[in-house]
């Protein structure tokens, strides 16, 4: 249990913690724990950050990607958020209506999308156009 609590930046002091003592970003991390204590093949994370602060969204994202060139684990990630999947996947897979409607690698998909659905998606991702400082 050491072992997989260090895989995912905690300490073996945190086993006997409360759950009340942890912060959202630790807590994520002891849900990754649990699964991964199973060697899984693959991970199913579904929205695994989007009720995080950004900056701890990009340090699970960031431990996800460790953790799969460490122990070989995929992930199969579910998000609305396409900023994440062009940080986080190599393959996409669009659902909408509880059907695919454009699948690929990512690049070919983000850089090209065909359906409409998917061009929402990539439209939805803010985007700064200028910044003037003071």
């Amino acid at each position: 249990m050491a072992e997989t609590l260090s895989l995912v930046g905690l300490t073996p002091g945190d086993a006997s913690k409360f759950p009340f003592q942890f912060s959202g970003g630790q807590r994520q991390r002891i849900c990754i724990a649990r699964a991964l204590v199973m060697e899984p093949a693959f991970l199913i994370a579904d929205e695994a950050v989007s009720a995080l602060d950004v900056s701890v969204q990009m340090q699970i994202l960031n431990m996800l990607l460790d953790l799969r060139e460490r122990i070989g684990v995929s992930i199969i990630f579910i998000t609305h958020d396409i900023s994440v999947v062009d940080y986080i996947c190599d393959r996409v897979m669009v659902v909408y209506g509880g059907e695919v409607v454009e699948s690929g690698k990512k690049n070919a998909v983000l850089d090209h999308p065909e359906n409409e659905y998917t061009r929402k998606l990539i439209s939805a991702v803010p985007q700064i156009t200028s910044v003037k400082l003071l």
